[in-house]
């Protein structure tokens, strides 16, 4: 992805309410970390949970698999509603921004905005557009690449510098009519993992997330926040 980069976000549940609520997003709904995806760990995530992030490493083995995934879903096809809201990535380093556009776009009806949110008005104004078309608009959009660059600053951790290679990166889970999919901005479409419910969908996820950690089983570097009811 040539062009535009963006400082890393870091995967702080802090730092990507923060960076909400400066966009208008009311914090009736928060992030919060998922210490793991076991059964007993899930049940300490307050209720009900709308969406899901995870930050994982961009390996060779994940590679080859992305690549085979795609051919799979371009021969085989799959069903995917007119109601997902999805976007491509053409920003370096911007995937934690989009996986947070992913996350409240989809839940438009759980979640509340201020009057004059910018990330209500960028996710009305694109919503009809196709994917790329979204990737271009948020190349534009002055106000959520300042607050993308105010939040990258804010970690716990030293922000790297615009020009360090990160293999590091965010992707979505969403319930959009009762279907689990993986909203990742460096893939050509979502990814439908199933049917789900509002009950279920935090262990649905979880169970997409193991696969992830399954498939590169000597990476620790993986982390998964949920965003909950407050």
């Amino acid at each position: 992805m040539e062009g535009q980069r963006w400082l890393p976000l870091e995967a702080n549940p802090e730092v990507m309410n923060q960076f909400l609520r400066q966009l208008g997003l009311v914090p009736s709904w928060q992030f919060g970390d998922v210490y793991g995806l076991d059964p007993e760990l899930l049940t300490l995530v307050p209720r009900p949970v709308c969406a899901v992030l995870l930050l994982f490493p961009v390996t060779e083995k994940y590679e080859s698999f992305r690549l085979d995934e795609d051919e799979k879903i371009k021969t085989q096809g799959q069903d995917v509603s007119s109601e997902v809201y999805f976007m491509r990535q053409t920003i370096g380093n911007a995937c934690g921004t989009i996986g947070l556009i992913h996350a409240v776009a989809n839940n438009q009806g759980h979640l509340e905005f201020e009057p004059d949110s910018p990330l209500k008005a960028f996710i009305v104004e694109s919503s009809k557009m196709s994917p790329e078309e979204k990737a271009t608009f948020l190349e534009k959009d002055e106000s959520i690449r300042v607050t993308h660059e105010s939040s990258a600053q804010e970690g716990q951790t030293e922000a790297p510098s615009l020009d360090e290679k990160v293999d590091l990166h965010f992707i979505a889970f969403v319930n959009v009519g009762g279907h689990l999919y993986e909203l990742d901005g460096r893939k050509p479409f979502p990814i439908v993992h199933g049917k789900t419910t509002e009950n279920s969908f935090l262990e649905d996820a979880a169970e997409v997330c193991k696969k992830f950690m399954a498939r590169d089983p000597q990476e620790l570097r993986f982390t998964v926040v949920a965003l909950s009811k407050a």
